[in-house]
């Protein structure tokens, strides 16, 4: 039994996959505890690996599944894997990388939360990732340098004050700009009124 809070089919709307449809299964539940974060995870209901097929194949067209949170780490198994996998889709994770993965995901979204205001103290225990994608506050970039990734997103934290949303933008842009390996990251699916 898996504490799923929902799952859901929309568009993904961040870093390297965004635009793509995509069937998300959000699990309950963060090992973290970060003040700007913005996702409301913690009710759930517990689901059975045949349920959260059925919920999946409900969507046949999509051709990802976004394993989301909270933090999935904390849940995801071989088992709930392999079965994903007889979807004939493809395996996402979005994590804060505090955890080691199991075999079996095809794309690794890593969002790290250490070294800035509001983020957490646990370390981040992953060094490998196919997309690294920072919440930017202006922190220095190059603690990121240990990572390995293909692709290296910046995003604006989002926040309630529409000034301050602009400012954390500019941040971003400012942070592309003089680091150019990195690329801006925005949440598509805010700016599109979508799940």
């Amino acid at each position: 039994m898996y504490p799923i809070n929902e799952i859901f089919y929309s568009l993904q709307g961040e870093g390297h996959n965004t635009g793509i449809a995509s069937v998300f299964i959000r699990f309950s539940g963060c090992n973290l505890c970060c003040a700007f974060c913005d996702t409301e995870h913690q009710k759930h209901i517990m689901m059975s690996l045949p349920e959260i097929v059925d919920e999946v194949m409900k969507y046949p067209g999509a051709p990802l599944i976004i394993l989301t949170g909270g933090e999935p780490s904390l849940y995801i198994d071989e088992p709930l894997l392999k079965a994903l996998h007889l979807t004939g889709k493809r395996i996402a994770i979005e994590t804060n990388g505090t955890r080691h993965l199991p075999p079996g995901i095809d794309w690794v979204t890593l969002s790290p939360k250490f070294g800035f205001p509001g983020g957490d103290v646990q370390p981040c225990v992953m060094n490998c990732c196919d997309e690294l994608k920072v919440v930017y506050f202006g922190q220095d970039l190059s603690q990121y340098d240990f990572i390995t990734a293909e692709h290296r997103f910046i995003q604006p934290c989002f926040v309630p004050d529409k000034q301050q949303r602009i400012i954390n933008l500019q941040l971003c842009v400012d942070a592309v700009l003089a680091n150019p390996r990195w690329r801006l990251s925005l949440q598509v699916h805010r700016l599109l009124g979508i799940k």
